[in-house]
């Protein structure tokens, strides 16, 4: 009878063991999840950003931009002169 009895009491302090485990880890998944979703919303982010600075600093938005501004530009290193 006492061994039934403590068998009884071990099963159930396991399955009690088992189930504070498991959800454990169900919160571990789920903020797993939510860090993931994070990053993920910060590299759309990014690369939305990536794309705007692609947009403005292509080589005929940066010409169209110093041709409507009436700038006059001049180059850094002066042309090299033709050789004959």
């Amino acid at each position: 009878m006492l061994k039934l009895l403590l068998t009884l009491f071990f099963a159930t302090i396991i399955g009690a063991v088992l189930l504070h485990l498991r959800q454990q880890r169900l919160e571990v998944n789920y903020q797993s999840n939510q860090l993931h979703r994070k990053i993920e919303a910060a590299q759309a982010k990014l690369w939305n950003q990536q794309l705007q600075i692609a947009t403005y600093t292509a080589p005929n938005a940066v010409f169209q931009t110093v041709n409507s501004e009436a700038l006059k530009m001049v180059p850094r290193n002066p042309a090299p002169s033709p050789r004959e």
